[in-house]
């Protein structure tokens, strides 16, 4: 069960349908602008879980051949935002398989090779393309870094069938990997008005939703209800939160 009031989903619709409309009815000479983040956002990136750590089992198919039994089960729906959950949930508990798993997860979770195993949240291609076709800039503002997913990124939005690489889309990532998210996108936030009025922003994690909506109160702050880091701060009341693109 959510911790969140999730919008119903006849109120899901009218949200989204409403700032498409946003999008068509947009202010002479200034743009409409669309943000989306990505991971827990437009995309499910438990599969890419999944996949690792069923790479990892047949490392393991032979030394190890209980956990690896319990990598081969891994589902999406047993993943959880850390990866020690994720485990624990499939049944990998000693100390030193936890660390080793962690360590062949990390290597291959934020790196470009590994991004094609995403796969879009219920409705998300669709949405974003109204949105586009509605003529907003969509821009995809995302944790992830530059120099070891900016290709994958890239690769996935337009495999998935995403506006990408195209004029009125705009790709935003981290400089490197260890500045973090939240910083980064509390830093780099206020320039997204540059490219004219931010309509509606669209994120997995509280805070960034709560940043973004002080940086644009005019625009609709929609919280996916994914996965999100332990911990994270409530959502400020004029946050929606919704389940999926779903309409």
């Amino acid at each position: 069960m959510s911790a969140y009031a999730v919008l119903a989903a006849d109120r899901q619709r009218d949200l989204l349908e409403g700032i498409v409309l946003r999008c068509r009815d947009r202010k002479a000479g200034v743009p409409p602008v669309i943000v989306f983040d990505l991971d827990g956002t437009l995309f499910d990136n438990r599969p890419r879980t999944v996949a690792i750590l069923h790479e990892l089992a047949e490392q393991w198919a032979d030394r190890e051949p209980e956990a690896a039994a319990c990598l081969r089960a891994a589902t999406p729906n047993k993943m959880a935002y850390l990866l020690t959950d994720s485990l624990a949930n499939i049944g990998v508990t000693r100390t030193e398989l936890v660390a080793q798993a962690e360590t062949f997860w990390r290597d291959r979770f934020f790196v470009d090779s590994h991004l094609k195993f995403d796969v879009a949240l219920a409705g998300a291609v669709s949405f974003a393309r109204d949105c586009y076709d509605a003529g907003a800039v969509v821009v995809y503002f995302t944790g992830r870094d530059l120099p070891l997913m900016g290709a994958g990124t890239f690769a996935s939005l337009r495999d998935s069938g995403f506006p990408i690489g195209v004029v009125g889309t705009e790709l935003v990532l981290k400089p490197d990997a260890l500045m973090p998210d939240e910083a980064f996108k509390r830093l780099v936030g206020p320039d997204l008005g540059r490219l004219g009025e931010v309509v509606a922003v669209f994120d997995n994690e509280p805070a960034n939703c709560n940043v973004l909506l002080a940086h644009f109160p005019g625009a609709e702050s929609c919280l996916l209800d994914t996965q999100h880091l332990p911990g994270a701060p409530p959502p400020a009341a004029l946050v929606h939160v919704i389940s999926d693109f779903a309409r």
